[in-house]
């Protein structure tokens, strides 16, 4: 098997990470490069809730969102990474799965590695990890983790 390219979505949380030394192994194994990716909830598709936010605040809250995202994927990257030399930071809006679907096609990855659930998992395995162990066009690893770990 020829792995070059993986994916590891992250949403930030200790469950997520739990995937990380499964990464780093195929890392150094196969000298791949790793696409770490985080997926912004896109909250301008809501309805409002406590009052109606206007679109200029949306955009702003989607900003600082995206501004935080990139800069907490450069901290994982360089405290877990080693600096991250072949990994790729993505961030991406919208439903989860779908983002993690899509980059899976349009980077044509070879793997993806994951957590069971993510941090609101309360069940063994998550709605997320199971759309994409159905849906992808890769092979996909799920590192198993305990709920409410």
């Amino acid at each position: 098997m020829d792995v070059r390219k993986i994916l590891w979505p992250t949403d930030f949380s200790a469950i997520s990470e739990s995937a990380l030394p499964h990464v780093k192994s195929l890392t150094e194994k196969y000298g791949a490069e790793i696409h770490v990716l985080y997926v912004i909830e896109d909250i301008a598709h809501h309805n409002g809730w406590y009052g109606a936010f206007e679109e200029k605040r949306v955009k702003e809250l989607m900003a600082h969102a995206s501004k935080t995202a990139t800069n907490r994927l450069g901290q994982i990257c360089e405290k877990y990474l080693d600096g991250c030399p072949l990994y790729i930071k993505h961030v991406a809006v919208g439903d989860a799965a779908k983002e993690i679907l899509n980059l899976i096609d349009k980077e044509k990855m070879d793997m993806v590695v994951m957590a069971s659930h993510g941090e609101k998992g309360n069940f063994r395995f998550g709605s997320v990890a199971e759309k994409v162990l159905k849906h992808s066009s890769a092979p996909v690893t799920i590192i198993p983790v305990a709920p409410n770990q």
